[in-house]
């Protein structure tokens, strides 16, 4: 009952009811495409276009944006452009190129936050890029309103194209013979992984925020066999993990990002166990 009480005393905080909004839309748009890059076997482009913001971030902290929204958003798109494009063009392999672009965003980064940051403490502000920060507590309306916005934007475009991703998923060969243009698809599918990213930023850190994409679906993957199945199960869970995870956070004072995280990857234990009691039954 203590813990209810002090529960619902912090739900009366505009911050908290905030920060609760954003972390549960960041989760359902990340949880959205995770079976498609699993399956595409392209599951480490977040981790990757985390590294890239990270370094547009430190740019812009040098350069003395305030705003740096615009700055992380638009390098990190062009960057899952790049991507695509040294996979397609340069004979680069998916991984390599993710590790190539990943690593070197993260060196120029963690360079130029130590050759011209004017914060004293750099250590720290490295560290809070990196695992997240309690900046999730301290959003303005406005930032909510921009993050509803962009999540509308990022499930409405999903409903519209599903069939597309669907079969460019599963078979892009098969999907340009019917003639979809499975490179457009792919292009979709790499900008608005880079848009989730920004917003998450905040949340979950530059770390851990490929774990927000990819553990709902491995876990949905555990039980559910049809894309469809995945893609519900994974939203729900992503959900919950992050509603669940931003709560315990605040009552126990917790770091927001890794309590999402770690009630993703218990969950990803559960369905595990499930998984493996449905098929033994079997």
């Amino acid at each position: 009952m203590a813990m209810l009480d002090k529960l619902s005393m912090y739900m009366q905080y505009p911050f908290v009811r905030y920060a609760l909004i954003t972390g549960v839309l960041i989760a359902l748009c990340s949880s959205l495409f995770g079976a498609t890059l699993v399956l595409k076997r392209f599951s480490f482009i977040g981790d990757g276009l985390s590294h890239v913001a990270f370094g547009a971030m430190a740019i812009a902290a040098v350069v003395g944006v305030t705003n740096d929204m615009l700055i992380i958003l638009t390098i990190t798109v062009l960057s899952a452009v790049g991507l695509l494009s040294l996979g397609q063009h340069a004979g680069i392999k998916g991984d390599a190129a993710v590790a190539m672009i990943s690593v070197s965003s993260l060196a120029f980064g963690y360079m130029l936050l130590n050759m011209f940051s004017a914060s004293g403490n750099v250590s720290g502000d490295v560290c809070t890029s990196l695992f997240g920060s309690t900046s999730i507590l301290t959003l303005s309306g406005a930032d909510v309103i921009i993050c509803i916005v962009l999540s509308i934007t990022v499930v409405v475009l999903f409903g519209l194209f599903y069939n597309k991703i669907f079969a460019v998923t599963f078979d892009e060969t098969f999907a340009r013979a019917t003639g979809i243009h499975a490179r457009l698809y792919n292009l979709l599918v790499a900008v608005i992984i880079a848009v989730i990213i920004v917003l998450a930023m905040n949340l979950v850190g530059s770390l851990l925020i490929s774990a927000l994409i990819i553990f709902p679906a491995l876990s949905a993957m555990r039980v559910f066999k049809s894309f469809r199945s995945v893609i519900l199960c994974s939203a729900v869970s992503s959900v919950i993990c992050a509603a669940m995870g931003i709560l315990i956070s605040v009552l126990a004072g917790t770091p927001v990002g890794s309590t999402i995280v770690a009630a993703d990857a218990v969950v990803f234990i559960l369905f595990s166990l499930v998984g493996l009691l449905i098929r033994k039954k079997k």
